[in-house]
């Protein structure tokens, strides 16, 4: 019976921002447990396609920027003409620019909110169409602990993780009657592309390290089970919550 709650077989996953970093770990993990992962990013994600299917799963590429509505909506509908579908939505396409508050300018507003929030909002009512028609699915926004408490030289950033959290519960309640479950993880720090910028710093990675308990920055294989479980039948009665996946960073 375990087994069996966690088996993705037969389900298609989409998955934003998953050319690297933490979202080819999510694609890697939803191919892993039998569902075919499109990988979508505004860079066509062919290494993290090659890399599943080398590993047995099934996977293909599609290219979409978040930020532009109608390429999204076009993708996810290019999915479902495709497979017939669509059972997992993985919103993990984000930006940051870390900058103290009284120095950003608006365009650099525009472009956090447009990545972290828009597109979270529109990947969702694009989705979201199909799910509540076909009463399955699952979404998943990706949070972060700055949804949860502010951090000093990212107030657009826990700005719009905030708005996620508050946006991932507003939808679940809104869609719940149609057997849609939308929940969220929240990362704690991962080493990617983007946060590669704190681990520089000396000063700033052992403020990080300093604060996880379990003593260790996280690694993208630490989130495949939480993925798998929000994407699986073993979360069918769980929706509008944010799992944070941080070795212990809020607790503390």
């Amino acid at each position: 019976m375990i087994p069996k709650l966690f088996n993705l077989a037969g389900k298609v996953a989409l998955i934003t921002g998953s050319a690297r970093g933490l979202g080819r770990g999510y694609a890697q993990g939803l191919a892993g447990a039998g569902a075919v992962a499109v990988c979508m990013s505004r860079t066509v994600p062919d290494e993290t396609v090659s890399l599943i299917r080398e590993a047995g799963g099934k996977a293909e590429a599609v290219r979409a920027d978040v930020t532009h509505t109608a390429e999204v909506e076009n993708a996810i509908n290019a999915v479902v003409k495709k497979y017939g579908r669509l059972d997992i939505l993985v919103n993990n396409a984000g930006t940051e620019i870390p900058k103290k508050f009284l120095e950003y300018t608006e365009k650099e507003y525009e472009a956090i909110m447009d990545t972290n929030l828009k597109g979270v909002f529109f990947a969702c009512q694009a989705a979201a169409h199909h799910m509540v028609r076909q009463r399955s699915g699952k979404i998943i926004n990706v949070g972060s602990l700055g949804s949860q408490i502010g951090l000093a030289g990212a107030a657009v950033y826990c700005a719009s993780k905030g708005g996620v959290l508050q946006f991932t519960r507003a939808l679940a309640v809104e869609i719940a009657p149609y057997n849609v479950q939308v929940n969220a993880i929240g990362p704690g720090y991962f080493r990617t592309d983007m946060t590669e910028p704190f681990f520089q710093d000396p000063g700033h990675k052992n403020w990080i390290e300093n604060r996880i308990p379990m003593g260790r920055i996280g690694k993208p294989e630490d989130l495949v089970g939480t993925v798998v479980f929000l994407s699986s039948s073993s979360s069918d009665y769980i929706t509008g919550q944010i799992i944070y996946v941080d070795g212990g960073w809020l607790a503390s």
